[in-house]
């Protein structure tokens, strides 16, 4: 019997936090600088009213010690406090699941099974709003108004609407955002009559590092708002972004997401499902249906993304082709489940366990001969037992005991028949000239179902 995994160093991705920048941009005083090395990203959409609900938690670093951030939104959104570690939870809930099979270690010269394996693929509001006027002006309401403020956590927020670029900016200036960005950003909101949210961060609650400057992450935060289609504000990033960003997002629809065109990570995912042909067990998560559905276009496919040179290696993250582009990587997908939630509500394990099949017994006990006979009959009992029941092994991820017990905090945010895609890419600045449409996930004209919650088996490359 042959098994063959992929065993790649990227497993760590699965809950190691990514850099990443998206849904919004930093201001900061003049010559002081600021960066956003991280953030990550938790959609939901309800498609059928229309709502969509997007939790940030951005990390920063530099030197300025005071500044803010602006989120546009295409409705005005309402600001709610999230739990801090939030997506320390999503990351040990989607840690990959992999196949394991007992072991003894009494039995003499014995291996079963395949014990561990790895994977390939992709890893792991009171205010009043500024009413100075121009002398050609005709109207006389401002033109930048506060719509709401408040605080949300740690985070002081203004809710603002803007009719001219140029207003908007003279009001950040007024209100002490020295913005280092262009109007041409702001005004690509501001034609499509978006919403701005801008947030004052306080430095003194963050790590002040030996140099003077200041790193930290704030607690996330959730922006409800009605929008036509799930879109994600990426334009932003722009302003604070010299030549690539990384985001991580994780999407909870009533089906699975994917990228437009050339950002798809259907590239991606063709490949970890092709390098899984052949070994025993199958692929999991109905990934031979989509490779069998897929047959017809898979010639074509795999055309694109040579034109788009699109590299993939065994063992290796994307590599970027002559534009710098780097294709967009699958880390976790599933419809969650009844099974799901329990898990969430501490009543269903979060892991299966793998029978031991020396419990009961030593080395000691098998040291007579007469006895070790007797023992090891047992032993092999189990083992085929385990065998019968499951012929490829239990399902196993592994997670401190305080990490799990604490899932109990994504109780109420992720929802049972809903489907959560979680996929990263590394944006580079000509692709961040317009927003981000997340579309539902298809192939040849049907919905695409395919889960990934174990790490794929993998033929040798």
């Amino acid at each position: 019997m042959r098994f063959c995994w992929l065993l790649s160093a990227l497993t760590l991705a699965a809950i190691v936090p990514a850099s990443s920048q998206a849904a919004c941009c930093y201001f900061s005083a003049k010559n002081a600088d600021i960066l956003q090395p991280a953030q990550k990203v938790f959609i939901t959409w309800d498609p059928a009213e229309k709502v969509e609900t997007f939790t940030v938690q951005p990390k920063f670093e530099g030197n300025a010690l005071d500044f803010g951030m602006v989120i546009p939104t295409p409705t005005q959104p309402k600001l709610n406090e999230m739990p801090r570690d939030f997506f320390k939870h999503l990351a040990v809930y989607t840690i990959l699941k992999q196949r394991q099979s007992p072991v003894s270690k009494i039995l003499p010269q014995y291996g079963f099974g395949r014990g561990k394996g790895g994977f390939g693929g992709a890893p792991q509001a009171s205010a009043t709003a500024d009413s100075d006027r121009r002398q050609n002006d005709e109207s006389e309401k401002p033109k930048v108004i506060v719509l709401e403020a408040g605080i949300v956590g740690s985070l002081d927020y203004k809710i603002i609407t803007a009719e001219r670029a140029d207003d908007l900016f003279q009001w950040l200036k007024d209100n002490k955002y020295n913005y280092s960005g262009d109007e041409a950003t702001l005004n690509h909101y501001i034609q499509k009559k978006w919403i701005f949210t801008v947030m004052k961060i306080d430095t003194m609650q963050m790590k002040r590092n030996k140099d003077g400057t200041f790193d930290g992450e704030v607690s996330p935060t959730r922006f409800q708002f009605k929008s036509e289609n799930l879109i994600y504000p990426l334009k932003i990033t722009q302003i604070s972004v010299r030549e690539k960003t990384e985001a991580l997002f994780y999407v909870q629809a009533p089906f699975k997401v994917d990228l437009q065109g050339d950002m798809s990570y259907q590239y991606n995912w063709l490949t970890m499902l092709d390098w899984s042909r052949g070994c025993q067990g199958g692929i999991p998560g109905r990934g031979q249906i989509w490779l069998d559905d897929m047959k017809g276009q898979i010639p074509a496919l795999m055309a694109k993304a040579r034109e788009l040179n699109f590299q993939f290696q065994p063992r290796q993250r994307p590599q970027p082709n002559a534009k710098g582009h780097i294709p967009t990587t699958m880390e976790w997908a599933r419809k969650l489940t009844k099974g799901d939630v329990d898990v969430f509500a501490g009543k269903a394990p979060y892991s299966e366990k793998v029978p031991n099949v020396d419990e009961g017994f030593t080395q000691a006990d098998v040291k007579d001969p007469a006895r070790a006979e007797a023992i090891y009959k047992v032993i092999r009992a189990r083992l085929a037992k385990a065998q019968q029941e499951r012929p490829f092994g239990y399902l196993v991820r592994h997670a401190p005991a305080d990490d799990v017990k604490n899932l109990q905090q994504l109780a109420g945010h992720l929802t049972e028949s809903l489907f959560i895609t979680k996929f990263r890419k590394i944006f580079a600045r000509d692709e961040m000239n317009d927003d981000l449409v997340i579309i539902p996930a298809r192939y040849n004209g049907a919905e695409d179902r395919s889960e990934y919650e174990e790490m794929l088996p993998s033929s040798p490359p």
